[in-house]
């Protein structure tokens, strides 16, 4: 007897919630698909039954990690952008305990990828840099220029914070990018 659609899509996520946690937790290379399966509690088998290739498997992954990410952000309306950044740049995320961006888990690893991860990547990029804009405090609006000058500080400066091997530098490195996202805020830039 053959799965029904509902058995099906529910394998479908499990597989690219293990991928998004294993890929930004250990990179492409790292990880295989045997480790995604494994994860998920699945056979390797069933992989080819929902995707054709590691990478597509990639480019999945990235979006449903951004998915999750930006699903917790809007499960609370008063996440102001001050509550965003506070738990973007927090340590917790830092050290991957929690949803981990794959803008700034995957940053390096992106460049040597395909066109279809790549292009991803790109549109998760933008609807991060949306996410900002429309998080600023009330009556404050800001151009997608001046967004992007914080989605770069901010996942510039946890891609750093977590490359890194001292806890305490890494800390105030976060604390300095909290700092500089916060004062371009409340300048109205």
């Amino acid at each position: 007897m053959g799965w029904t659609t509902e058995q099906k899509q529910q394998s479908r996520e499990k597989i690219v919630s293990s991928a998004a946690e294993l890929f930004t937790r250990d990179g492409f290379d790292n990880v295989g698909i045997n480790d995604v399966m494994r994860h998920a509690g699945l056979t390797r088998g069933a992989f080819y039954n929902h995707f054709s290739s590691k990478s597509e498997l990639y480019a999945e992954a990235i979006l449903g990690a951004a998915r999750q990410a930006k699903s917790r952000t809007m499960e609370h309306p008063e996440n102001t952008l001050s509550a965003i950044i506070e738990y973007y740049l927090s340590d917790t995320h830092r050290r991957g305990e929690d949803i981990c961006c794959p803008l700034a888990f995957l940053t390096t690893d992106i460049h040597q990828r395909d066109d279809n991860v790549r292009s991803t990547y790109t549109r998760v990029l933008q609807g991060f840099i949306e996410i900002i804009r429309e998080a600023m405090p009330e009556g404050q609006k800001i151009s997608e220029t001046e967004a992007m000058h914080k989605a770069v500080m901010m996942i510039g400066g946890l891609a750093i914070a977590r490359a890194v091997n001292d806890d305490g530098y890494s800390e105030k490195l976060l604390q300095a990018c909290r700092e500089g996202v916060q004062g371009e805020t409340a300048k109205g830039r």
